[in-house]
């Protein structure tokens, strides 16, 4: 839920990242950080514990406009993917605007694609919103691994179940920045179309 700060005139919209572990949530943050530049980012700041970490920064984006005279300001949040970290997700995405499901191109890697985004749908659900209308982007991240080791983008939609959603997609390398923008860029339009 946007939160609204009439006198700075800004509006804050929440990013989740969200996807099984190792999938490049992180890397994309990382990413993303390094190439804004200082005057419009916050601080790449992590939350730790033992064993997890979660990872955030703000930043004013420098192309979208205003939205009815107030500039948007988006945080940008990952999770920790591994499965014993549930909880720990449910309390980054509470409040979320909109989020980015990064997928794992990994061929071995799409049962837990579909176990992550399930529990993606779960998660937005308890909170009481409709999962099928929620701002979310796909990421197939890792599209640069081998040929024999890499899934279609076919066989992601299919696994995923793109059809049914009718969400944004897009090919990424987050190591090196491919499709990295162009996701940010994409979730950020649809969390605006929304406002």
């Amino acid at each position: 839920m946007a939160l609204i700060n009439v006198a700075a005139r800004e509006i804050h919209c929440k990013i989740v990242y969200y996807g099984p572990g190792m999938c490049g949530k992180t890397t994309n943050l990382q990413y993303i950080h390094s190439q804004v530049p200082k005057d419009v980012k916050g601080d790449l700041l992590s939350i730790a514990t033992e064993t997890e970490r979660t990872l955030f920064f703000d930043f004013l984006p420098l192309d979208l406009g205003k939205v009815r005279g107030f500039q948007t300001r988006f945080h940008l949040y990952t999770v920790p993917g591994q499965v014993l970290y549930e909880r720990t997700r449910v309390a980054v995405l509470n409040g979320a605007d909109g989020v980015v499901f990064v997928a794992d191109s990994n061929k071995n890697k799409m049962q837990e694609n579909v176990n992550s985004l399930r529990e993606l749908a779960q998660n937005i659900t308890r909170q009481n919103k409709k999962f099928a209308e929620f701002p979310i982007v796909l990421q197939y991240n890792k599209r640069d691994l081998p040929k024999d080791v890499v899934a279609s983008v076919q066989t992601m939609d299919h696994f995923l179940g793109v059809a049914k959603m009718n969400w944004p997609r897009i090919e990424a390398v987050a190591t090196k920045g491919p499709g990295v923008f162009e996701t940010l860029r994409a979730i950020s339009r649809v969390v605006i179309s929304k406002l």
